[in-house]
């Protein structure tokens, strides 16, 4: 087996068990460039061949112990004594004795080996504990009425990890904005993101009884012309911010698009909601948002006959070799509770 298909998270402990031989070794005289001999791990693979020689007592029982040849040890030792310019075992045909230096490298050896044991161990274990700090970035109505009544349950499962949550409409550069995962309203139109399907984004035509009762329930779309049409000012970078003033709404003989105007237009869904619920006028709102507004008949479902849109909603990431422990930890997490086979969060 080759040093590069040794499968992922091998332990540096294999190190002193799993002696593999190296390439072709240079033997070239060092000529101030010693360097050439080994690359990082050859030299720890050399190390390993020396310390073996010292424990074992020879070179036969430390090509068993690397299960290497004795020839392919020798040459590991040779050419660790030239990149050093010091003999390390002093060797006759029939004992070997390690030199003063010999001693003193080879004390040094086990340490540094040590220390790469020490340093795998980490490493697993960094690979198998979700910790650190995870930076991410979802709307201000997931966050406020899906994420944030859950995230506790989050930080009890992985007490090791620190959230930094930006709740914006905004739309941000995961990458320049040193987002490690973003929620998303809307179609995908980067391909170096990775997209997890959660539940459709759901909108619902709603306005309070108090407007109702003085202006009049509109009975069909195009009545909504004459009605206070309180609207959403999506923000820059949004694929409906250039959009005219319309709502479409899918009916009984197929979509109408309904161009609308009124008093107020804010970027803030719980500013608008509070505006509907002050019967200010008629609002596109998330279904998320009001669902208990409409259950408590606070507000009241306006063209129920007409389907307000649904948008795709999804969890993005950076496509990587290698998701993180943390990262892969709130992925599971969120489309656990939110994705399109769980139960959705306003309860109905």
């Amino acid at each position: 087996m080759k040093s590069g298909d040794a499968e992922p998270g091998w332990a540096a402990s294999l190190v002193y068990a799993d002696c593999i031989p190296t390439a072709k070794i240079d033997k070239r005289a060092a000529n101030g460039n010693r360097t050439n001999y080994y690359c990082g791990m050859d030299l720890l693979k050399a190390m390993t061949v020396f310390v073996r020689v010292v424990e074992s007592g020879s070179l036969t029982a430390a090509a068993v112990a690397c299960d290497l040849s004795p020839t392919m040890v020798g040459n590991h030792l040779q050419a660790l004594e030239t990149r050093l310019g010091a003999t390390l075992i002093h060797r006759t045909t029939r004992k070997q004795q390690i030199s003063a230096f010999g001693q003193a490298y080879y004390e040094r050896c086990i340490e540094i080996l040590g220390l790469v044991d020490d340093s795998e161990r980490l490493a697993l274990d960094h690979l198998a504990t979700p910790r650190g700090r995870l930076r991410v970035t979802a709307p201000v109505v997931f966050s406020n009425e899906c994420l944030m009544p859950v995230i506790a349950d989050y930080c009890e499962r992985y007490p090791e990890v620190k959230l930094d949550i930006v709740a914006t409409d905004a739309l941000s550069d995961l990458l320049d904005d040193g987002f490690e995962a973003a929620v998303r309203i809307g179609a995908l139109g980067n391909p170096d993101l990775v997209a997890r399907r959660l539940q459709p984004y759901r909108l619902v035509l709603c306005a309070s009884r108090a407007y109702l009762a003085t202006h009049g329930t509109p009975s069909s779309p195009d009545a909504l012309r004459s009605h206070q049409c309180l609207t959403y000012a999506y923000p820059p970078r949004s694929e409906w911010h250039a959009a005219q003033a319309e709502w479409s709404l899918q009916g009984p003989d197929g979509r109408v698009s309904v161009p609308v105007d009124g008093r107020l237009r804010i970027d803030n869904s719980e500013a608008l909601r509070r505006a509907v619920l002050r019967g200010l006028g008629i609002a596109m709102l998330p279904e998320v948002l009001v669902a208990a507004d409409l259950r408590a008949k606070r507000l009241v479902e306006v063209l129920p006959a007409f389907a307000a849109p649904e948008r795709p909603l999804n969890l993005l990431y950076l496509r990587e070799r290698q998701t993180s422990p943390k990262l892969r930890s709130f992925i599971e997490f969120v489309v656990e509770r939110f994705g399109a086979d769980a139960a959705s969060p306003n309860g109905a």
